[in-house]
């Protein structure tokens, strides 16, 4: 309940705050676009593996985006998400194939070294994709609607906000479904997996083509909200930023990715403005103050403090009806 509680407050607000301040729409699309990328991340975490390369999958979408928005104008915005995410899958299924077989470091690593290797590509195929300038991408038509900038921000921030939603319930559906717990498994006894007569590599490549779907929408939104693309959206840097904010937010709820985006980018936004100069010091300080006081992140917290509230009031509750049914 304390989860759909803030879900529920915090989609009101984000709306609220786009129709009274625009200029925080753009921040709060990118917000959800982090969101989702680091909810795939946290797919992967549930089943011990952290990937340091999946700003491989976004950097793809994205640049779908833009290839198709310039080869065919007229396309709608809802198709070049939905193309941009398909081509990110593609790539993943071909990598995904190599990455399940190992486990631990070499997972993090082999993810990290394919994510350069495009990373240089694009720096370097200038006729293409336009170096380290980038690409621009023509604000496209949403349901065959032309919008000028405000109405097309507001649109894309109630899709963000609706994918965000039902994503992050299917997601959390999906760590509690029999697939879910098998993700558990491989974290805690991959042996035992094995001998049930299940693949661990079969539900970990099932599981990272969810994480690459995740990264892959992250990707095609955050191209349209920017209108432009570059090989920064598919360097480290950004994939550490993914994990961060699953360690931030908590891998252990869905929502959390969505948590930790939020206070990453208000982090982000303040301190840029505030503190110039120290601003990274400050994300990884806070990152050090959320590790030590909640292992579990943000929504870890929230959670145990709530269920420590409802224990005595449930076993007074307990207790009055004993007495109750004695007398």
């Amino acid at each position: 309940m304390l989860i759909r509680f803030l879900v529920f407050v915090g989609s009101a607000l984000v709306l609220l705050l786009g129709l009274l301040a625009p200029w925080t729409k753009t921040p709060a699309i990118v917000s959800l676009s982090f969101g989702l990328a680091a909810l795939g991340v946290s797919v992967l975490m549930r089943a011990g593996q952290i990937s340091f390369g999946h700003a491989l999958y976004a950097c793809v979408s994205g640049y779908a985006v833009a290839f198709l928005a310039r080869a065919w104008p007229q396309l709608d915005a809802l198709t070049l998400i939905v193309a941009g995410t398909f081509a990110s899958l593609c790539v993943g299924a071909i990598v995904g194939l190599f990455v399940v077989r190992y486990r631990g470091i070499f997972f993090g690593m082999l993810n990290l070294a394919v994510c350069m290797v495009l990373y240089s590509l694009i720096g370097k195929l200038y006729t293409w994709t336009g170096g380290t300038d980038g690409l621009r991408i023509v604000r496209p038509h949403l349901l065959g609607i032309e919008l000028d900038r405000g109405h097309f921000e507001t649109a894309l921030l109630v899709i963000s906000l609706l994918l965000s939603i039902g994503l992050g319930w299917l997601v959390q559906r999906y760590f509690r479904s029999a697939s879910g717990e098998a993700m558990a498994g491989l974290k805690t006894n991959e042996t035992r997996l094995e001998y049930l007569g299940l693949s661990a590599r079969r539900i970990l490549w099932q599981g990272y083509m969810l994480s690459v779907a995740l990264v892959g929408l992250s990707g095609a939104l955050f191209a349209l909200i920017q209108g432009l693309v570059t090989p920064d959206m598919g360097s480290w840097l950004r994939s550490g930023e993914y994990v961060f904010i699953a360690i931030l937010g908590g891998a252990g709820h869905a929502f959390g990715a969505f948590v930790g985006a939020l206070v990453f980018e208000l982090v982000k936004l303040f301190a840029g403005a505030y503190l110039t100069g120290v601003w990274q010091m400050l994300l990884g300080g806070t990152l050090i103050a959320v590790i030590l006081a909640a292992p579990e992140g943000i929504v870890g917290l929230m959670w145990r403090r709530s269920t420590t509230r409802v224990q005595p009031a449930n076993k007074e509750s307990r207790w009055n009806r004993w007495f109750a049914r004695k007398a």
